[in-house]
């Protein structure tokens, strides 16, 4: 008996500590070496079935124990040892964590979905110097943390965190759609983290693996980036249930997009976030300038002037949105070096920051922490 229960606590623990929402969280299990394979989906086929193999394990060891309990005090006629999926509890058993009449086959869409969410939770943690590629645990959690505490415990990092604390996570306008027009924008430092974290010769496959299992509604042209600007934020609430460790700055119609981490928060961080806001404007300016100059330029054709006069009016929009965004919130803010106690709580600092950041429904309910 007391073997049993030592296995069944061990098996809870592991499936708990496997999120990084435990205390106890050191690195995720996809990138384990004892999971990890040529690619990425083989990587995850492997954990998959790790997990199923643990899932069985724990209905066994369950059903064992109705055995013992039925038998001794001899209920044969009234209870079965039998215990379905859904009663396992564990968070790698879709049956459980799912629940309901879905099909397997949904199931396993919504587990590799969930497990690519938290494989990009993790990248962007590592970006910001929370986690690290290149040492367990967690690396600054506490508040007023700074890269170079972050370099005292990771000296040569391979995947290095953000020097400033704010990542830019905006669309790219223009006919080329290029991601650089920041060196650190979220979509450009996780492909980065890919090839660090699964190599170079896969690259192209894994991230293609990463989209389609991000894409549960089937959309046209889905791509990461479309993750990022769409469900990642949303997502990251739900993970720390409405308390976020991860700030998200972002204009009224969320244009401009911009992450922190709350640990590494600093007066002058607002000021860092305007400077980037500063930075789009001046480049959506200059693009909008370029579409107007086709619109007018003789050799452009006649579709071409259409769709660039079209794109130079969607810019001008964009661009009063900056505007309105910082003549009436982040600059106002940035001028106030804003001061933050972390043991006041996640909800009573992000409510200081207003309209600035993005709204969080039900942050401000009463009666809560």
């Amino acid at each position: 008996g007391y073997l049993k229960t030592a296995k069944f606590i061990q098996l809870s623990k592991s499936d708990w500590d496997s999120y990084e929402t435990s205390w106890d969280f050191t690195s995720l299990p996809l990138l384990r070496s004892v999971h990890r394979q040529f690619t990425l989906k083989a990587s995850y086929q492997n954990l998959r079935a790790h997990w199923h193999e643990m899932m069985l394990e724990m209905q066994r060891l369950e059903e064992e124990n109705n055995r013992i309990f039925i038998d001794a005090y001899g209920l044969q006629d009234e209870l079965t040892p039998e215990v379905p999926l859904r009663e396992i509890t564990l968070t790698c058993n879709p049956h459980y964590r799912y629940g309901g009449d879905k099909t397997e086959e949904e199931l396993e869409a919504l587990l590799l979905a969930d497990t690519m969410r938290e494989l990009v939770s993790y990248a962007v943690g590592c970006m910001l110097g929370r986690y690290s590629l290149d040492k367990p645990g967690l690396i600054l959690a506490n508040q007023g943390e700074t890269l170079a505490d972050y370099l005292a415990q990771v000296p040569q990092p391979s995947f290095a965190a953000d020097d400033d604390n704010v990542i830019p996570m905006m669309n790219a306008y223009g006919d080329s759609r290029d991601d650089d027009w920041f060196a650190d924008d979220i979509t450009l430092r996780f492909r980065q983290f890919l090839r660090l974290a699964f190599g170079e010769a896969h690259y192209e496959d894994n991230l293609a693996f990463i989209e389609q299992a991000l894409n549960l509604k089937g959309k046209r042209n889905y791509s990461l980036r479309d993750y990022f600007l769409g469900e990642f934020y949303a997502d990251h609430v739900r993970r720390y249930k409405k308390r976020p460790i991860y700030w998200l700055f972002s204009s009224a119609k969320g244009s401009f997009n911009a992450l922190v981490y709350m640990h590494r928060y600093r007066p002058d961080t607002v000021s860092v976030v305007l400077k980037y806001l500063r930075d789009y404007r001046e480049k959506l300016t200059t693009e909008r300038e370029r579409q107007l100059a086709a619109s007018i330029n003789p050799a452009t054709g006649q579709g071409d002037k259409t769709r660039a006069i079209k794109e130079a009016e969607r810019l001008a929009k964009v661009l009063t949105e900056l505007d309105d965004y910082e003549r009436d919130t982040l600059y106002p803010l940035a001028t106030e070096q804003l001061q933050m106690d972390l043991d006041d709580g996640v909800k009573v600092n992000y409510l200081k920051f207003g309209a600035a950041l993005k709204k969080i429904v039900g942050l401000d309910a009463k009666g809560e922490d």
